[in-house]
């Protein structure tokens, strides 16, 4: 039956379906491949969606500004938000500047003080949000002088910059998406060392095959062409089926984001750009297998001569 086997396959042009196994999963590598795609792509998605969040948070807090009127006599508090309010109109670099209302600071206090919370019973501090457009080099000193002129109009007045609380969460958030990136780097090497296992594996299987084909002239390419063919369709089912599993994922995940009314979670969503990259990623997979078939095959044939 060999024998029969390897002259058809030599007077076909040695096609695979009289080598290798009939269907198109041959063992376990496609569910591996599917598995480890699985992974890759969530991984490589939360990475990109990482950046881009830590990218909106130094974007959104590198020139804004919080100034905190900790004043308890209301009278008093608002004298000084006025005067705080003609100095930052007054000054060429301040803009943007908005006091927050009190009904937005009652609101926010409310979860946690009761919603019958009124004003008058808790002193709560005037609030003046702006854009301080200074170059990072003269941002420190800058900071420094408008706190200053802002504790000279009342004692209990400072200036808050939101990039002192958010930009070593910014590095966080940075950190954590290089973290996703290295894991994508060990599951493509994982996913090359479970082809040359395969591959490997199928070698040894069709060891006495391949004998009887190269004595009836096969040469090594054509019988390495057999196994990388075959090979390269199961790692590209794997691929394509665990690229349609992280993206369904990847989906359902990113509607549970767009349904949190917050600023910060928002922010971690999937840029629109990143499409262009994750279907690229199965064709690197596939890619890789076949490179991998390759080598471990024709490194194979080459011992067993």
């Amino acid at each position: 039956m060999i024998l029969r086997a390897a002259a058809e396959t030599a007077d076909t042009g040695f096609s695979n379906r009289q080598l290798l196994p009939e269907g198109r999963l041959t063992g376990p590598m496609p569910w591996v491949i599917a598995v480890m795609m699985f992974l890759t792509v969530l991984a490589t998605a939360g990475g990109l969606s990482l950046h881009a969040s830590a990218s909106a948070i130094n974007a959104d807090v590198s020139d804004r500004v919080t100034i905190q009127i900790a004043e308890p006599d209301p009278l008093v508090r608002g004298q000084a938000v006025q005067r705080v309010v003609t100095l930052l109109q007054g000054s060429g670099d301040a803009g943007g500047v908005t006091v927050v209302p009190e009904s937005q600071l009652e609101a926010q206090l409310a979860p946690w003080l009761g919603s019958d919370l009124k004003l008058g019973d808790v002193p709560l501090p005037a609030l003046i949000d702006l854009d301080l457009a200074v170059p990072e080099a003269g941002r420190a000193s800058r900071l420094a002088e408008l706190d200053k002129q802002v504790r000279a109009i009342n004692a209990n007045a400072r200036v808050e910059p939101h990039a002192t609380y958010l930009t070593p969460l910014a590095r966080l958030v940075s950190g954590i998406g290089w973290l996703a990136f290295g894991l994508v780097a060990l599951m493509a090497t994982a996913t090359g060392a479970v082809v040359v296992l395969a591959a490997r594996g199928a070698h040894a299987i069709h060891r006495g095959t391949i004998d009887i084909m190269h004595m009836l002239g096969a040469t090594d390419a054509q019988v390495a062409r057999l196994f990388q063919q075959r090979m390269t369709l199961d790692a590209a089912f794997g691929a394509v089926l665990g690229f349609t599993g992280a993206v369904v994922v990847i989906l359902v995940v990113g509607r549970s984001v767009a349904a949190v009314m917050s600023d910060l979670v928002q922010s971690a969503g999937l840029p629109a750009w990143s499409w262009l990259v994750l279907p690229l990623l199965p064709v690197a997979g596939i890619a890789v297998a076949w490179i991998s078939a390759r080598i471990t095959l024709q490194r194979a044939l080459e011992r067993s001569l």
